[in-house]
């Protein structure tokens, strides 16, 4: 019987279980719950995100010109740029549970839809966000308080390196144990090297007895956060991680328009030398940055989420319906 969902009965009252926990979360801190759309005409230019693409033939849009007779629409990879253009106008803090696509290959700990919680909290810096999502993470995984270290401090426990002054050459070096091949030897990128080491040799073994806060990213990986002011080689940037899953993103946001096009404009140009196709920037989202609040945001894995506080293996075993299987 192919026609068989994939979760059992049982996942599915654990994530409807999980959903209430986290709007009643919510609901006692007053953050309103907003929607978003999944279709945009922009897209995200960072290089290891891939949207899906799609069109739409009803009619033109706006001042929008036709090609080949459509409008080309973007299946979201994050709710972010839409929430943002919210608190620019005045929602005050705000949360959504939605759907977004990553045209990505699907395994273990991905499907190319999937569900994330995405909020921001007006007048919150990162760490204010942190000892937030602390409460949350312990309310559903009913673990222990995480803990946090800085990105370059496990690098230091993990490698022996710093990263943020060691050049690729001594990076390479660092992660020669990792028998990582030529896939280390022939890289040239120093955030691709960082991330390489970061994912095979510092994932691995952090937050296995309950999540870890991992804070100060290099100030080349800020994406949309702000650059730290009192030492500008690292952004206001976290992660969280719990038993080598990589479940959160999160940023103290960046609210200088001007800035964030540099990057997105960077972002294409990388994607050009890299043989991607550059993709169309988000100028609304870009306009509203002026007027976003003083801020912090973090997305987070809801179908991860699950997988860990029901101690399933596969994603697989908390969705409905899998790629595989829609």
């Amino acid at each position: 019987m192919n026609w068989l969902p994939n979760a059992s009965l049982a996942q599915l009252k654990a994530r409807a279980a999980m959903l209430n926990t986290i709007r009643g979360f919510f609901s006692r801190l007053q953050v309103l719950e907003v929607e978003t759309p999944s279709l945009s005409q922009a897209a995200v230019t960072d290089v290891h995100l891939h949207c899906f693409k799609t069109q739409f033939v009803g009619r033109n849009i706006s001042d929008k010109p036709l090609v080949d007779g459509a409008v080309p629409l973007y299946l979201q990879t994050s709710p972010e740029f839409h929430m943002k253009r919210l608190l620019a106008a005045g929602s005050g803090s705000i949360y959504q549970v939605s759907k977004v696509y990553r045209n990505e290959e699907s395994g273990r700990y991905h499907n190319p839809e999937f569900s994330l919680l995405e909020w921001y909290r007006v007048g919150f810096n990162h760490h204010q966000l942190m000892d937030e999502m602390t409460q949350l993470l312990m309310a559903i995984l009913n673990c222990l308080e995480p803990t946090r270290c800085t990105y370059q401090d496990a690098f230091f426990t993990h490698l022996q390196v710093d990263p943020l002054s060691a050049s690729n050459e001594e990076l390479k070096l660092a992660g020669a144990h990792l028998e990582l091949g030529d896939v280390l030897d022939n890289e040239d990128d120093k955030d691709t090297i960082l991330q390489l080491l970061f994912c095979v040799a510092i994932e691995p073994k952090i937050g296995q007895t309950s999540p870890c806060f991992v804070y100060d990213f290099p100030a080349s990986q800020a994406a949309l956060a702000r650059i730290n002011t009192q030492d500008t080689r690292v952004a206001d940037r976290f992660e969280v991680y719990y038993k080598s899953i990589e479940l959160a993103n999160g940023f103290y946001e960046l609210n200088s328009s001007a800035e964030q096009l540099k990057r997105f404009e960077a972002d294409n140009r990388l994607r050009a030398n890299m043989g991607l196709a550059e993709m169309p920037i988000d100028k609304k989202f870009v306009d509203c940055l002026d007027h976003l609040p003083d801020c912090a945001g973090v997305a987070l894995g809801l179908d991860r989420l699950l997988m860990l506080a029901t101690e399933q293996d596969h994603i697989n075993d908390v969705l409905s319906f899998n790629i595989d299987n829609s």
